[in-house]
């Protein structure tokens, strides 16, 4: 079989290089699109039919690449994000782009310009090079990953009814660089208490505080996590109160809340609802739900697995599997009964961390076993 040309780890962390430097958060559609407007503009010079879905609700569009090879046979789809969690400046204050060593550093790099950029690079140097696939290819590249998907969840699930694999080029895990065969669901709530302001000192039993209710609340959603049984609860943000002399009238936060199974998404989902109550001044409500199934291994899905594993081989490296704790729009797939293959992209370190980077020096030999996945699958 002969190599597809993708470049040298070198080229493809110069063009890397340009998709960091534009800054893309999730919640800066005009960032996101600048971005997706530079891939639009190399997949259709490779010649791949262009779908783009303009975006709603505060988030960017949501572009869809397709190839014309292997027609007549259930297409790969390929499915990366291109926002990130950090808002723009960091580039140009704590977080610019640097290489030191075999790291490449900078915001995004990791979690998941560089898969998503591997992925871009696999389908144009397919088209460009005009090599023959078994199954026509479909690239996403979506805007609101980080945010849980709200905008590009159905395009991707969509996309994903009619394909023969789902292949997700998130973040290599682990200090092996290991796939993702498995992934546990996610779900996000938002919890808010409204209590009774009242004078801290000359009025306080007429007060009803909303952060000493927030407290206890906290409290009982941290003492949900039970690690033998894959669940955990994390509270962050937190607000409340306004000023030190007002017993505060109002508390929130949102709980991020992780499981291994399915079942326990719907017993802790409904765990953290009941937290709401009306009583004697305070009143509290929960919203949310759980936004991502748990990604359970398949046999179709370690299938794909020992596929990546014997053309990493090829190439030159082993390639592990891992469970990971994170979810990724992996799980919508997965759901759905489709073979899915996670944490296809580079491996590294950092992930949402100001030392996030990437091993740049693995982005060829990764990115030539993503494009035969493509190829061959």
């Amino acid at each position: 079989m002969t190599d597809i040309a993708i470049g040298t780890s070198e080229e493809l962390l110069e063009e890397l290089r340009s998709w960091v430097e534009i800054e893309t958060p999730s919640n800066k559609p005009e960032a996101v699109n600048t971005l997706l407007d530079k891939a639009e503009a190399g997949l259709r010079a490779a010649g791949a039919t262009i779908e783009r879905i303009p975006g709603r609700n505060g988030f960017g569009d949501t572009l869809i690449a397709r190839t014309n090879t292997g027609s007549g046979n259930a297409p790969v789809v390929v499915s990366g994000h291109v926002d990130t969690v950090w808002d723009i400046g960091h580039l140009g204050s704590d977080m610019p782009f640097r290489i030191e060593g075999d790291r490449a550093y900078g915001p995004g790099i990791y979690d998941m310009k560089a898969g998503s950029f591997l992925a871009f690079n696999a389908v144009r140097a397919i088209l460009t090079q005009k090599i023959p696939t078994n199954r026509p290819i479909t690239l996403l590249l979506t805007p609101d990953e980080e945010v849980g998907s709200p905008t590009s969840r159905a395009p991707i699930e969509a996309e994903a009814a009619h394909a023969a694999a789902v292949l997700i080029p998130e973040p290599a895990g682990g200090p092996n660089g290991c796939a993702v065969t498995a992934r546990k669901g996610t779900g996000r709530f938002t919890i808010k208490v409204e209590g009774r302001s009242a004078h801290a000192g000359g009025n306080w039993t007429e007060g009803r505080s909303a952060t000493v209710a927030l407290a206890k609340l906290i409290l009982a959603v941290h003492a949900m996590t039970d690690l033998e049984r894959g669940v955990t609860t994390n509270v962050a943000p937190i607000w409340g109160g306004a000023r030190a002399n007002v017993v505060a009238p109002e508390a929130g936060c949102h709980v991020d809340l992780r499981v291994a199974v399915p079942e326990d998404g719907a017993i802790f989902a409904q765990k953290i609802k009941d937290l709401a109550y009306e009583e004697d001044g305070i009143k509290v409500t929960v919203t949310g739900q759980i936004n991502r199934p748990p990604m359970t291994e398949s046999p179709e899905g370690l299938r794909l697995y020992e596929a990546a594993k014997a053309l990493a081989a090829r190439h030159g490296y082993d390639l592990p599997k891992q469970y990971r704790g994170g979810g990724s729009d992996g799980n919508f797939t997965a759901a759905m009964g489709i073979p899915t293959l996670d944490g296809l992209g580079c491996s590294g370190h950092g992930a949402h961390a100001p030392e996030e980077h990437i091993r740049w020096k693995e982005l060829s030999q990764r990115g030539k076993v993503l494009a035969d996945l493509l190829r061959t699958l």
